[in-house]
């Protein structure tokens, strides 16, 4: 498919499922086909309350680029719809969040599970969003891509979904790999089909793309398309907040570089699903 041209019956999970390199195309499979749609429409169904959203993956030392991008767009989003957003991170995404004026809280990386208790007490949320954020495996690890355990430089942040799902607060999950919260749903899946040990968290509504960001951008476009509130971000806007981050410290999760790129992908691939997901919205 050239960049910047759509099957006129392409859908939203469609774009952000393109350029499929970690197996996203084969857990699709065992998912909705509107599995995006319906997690927006659940989400929308809600109380116009907190929500607390979580990122940051460590990658040599710091947060890689996929997820903080998308959960500003997000946690912008559900600003504008009414909603009151949080992001819950650690130490990896200081400063990230703050340029955009929105609330963050830092969880150390040895808190425990009364901290979250503590933080779900604070906020009653009316749901909690991951995006690229890695969850426990059955081995109680937190693992890269490549395997590598990161446990000591990860919260435990997965644990506020745990609690959640007891407490019966609706949870969403976007990954592009398998190691990342709401994985857990199609672990057996992940564990006979793609070569890693799956995140064992689940959520209520999984969302998957080939990059986080995306998934997160898609549930803009879902929120745009009902809500009719221009929420979906502009490409000039991505790539903005993506430079300040960079400036920061975050680094491309797949070569490790300070750079403007996300899991390998270059900024043109960014601007090809933007503005495809704009096309989309445009004709829905």
């Amino acid at each position: 498919m050239e960049t910047g041209t759509r099957p006129m019956e392409e859908t939203v999970e469609d774009v952000v499922l393109r350029h499929s390199n970690r197996g996203m195309n084969i857990l699709r499979e065992y998912m909705e086909e509107d599995y995006c749609k319906k997690a927006v429409e659940r989400l929308l169904s809600l109380e116009k309350g907190n929500v607390l959203l979580t990122t940051g993956f460590y990658v040599a030392g710091h947060a890689e680029t996929d997820g903080p991008v998308g959960t500003m767009a997000v946690a912008k989003a559900l600003d504008k719809l009414g909603f009151q957003p949080t992001i819950v991170t650690d130490q990896y995404c200081r400063g990230f969040f703050e340029i955009e004026n929105l609330n963050v809280e830092y969880m150390e990386l040895h808190a425990g599970s009364r901290d979250y208790e503590e933080l779900l007490e604070k906020y009653q949320p009316v749901c909690l969003i991951s995006i690229e954020r890695c969850g426990h495996n059955v081995e109680n690890d937190y693992a890269n891509m490549r395997g590598i355990s990161i446990k000591k430089e990860t919260a435990r942040v997965d644990r506020l979904f745990e609690l959640a799902m007891d407490r019966e607060i609706p949870t969403f999950g976007i990954g592009d790999g398998g190691n990342e919260i709401g994985m857990g749903n199609l672990k057996e899946i992940i564990a006979g089909k793609l070569s890693l040990v799956p995140c064992e968290v689940e959520v209520d509504d999984l969302i998957i793309a080939t990059v986080s960001n995306w998934g997160a951008y898609a549930m803009t476009a879902y929120m745009q398309m009902m809500e009719n509130v221009p929420v979906l971000p502009s490409y000039e806007e991505v790539k903005a907040y993506l430079k300040e981050i960079v400036k920061m410290g975050s680094v491309d999760g797949v070569t490790k570089e300070q750079v403007l790129s996300v899991d390998g992908f270059s900024l043109e691939v960014e601007k090809e699903i933007l503005n495809d997901l704009h096309k989309v919205v445009a004709t829905s």
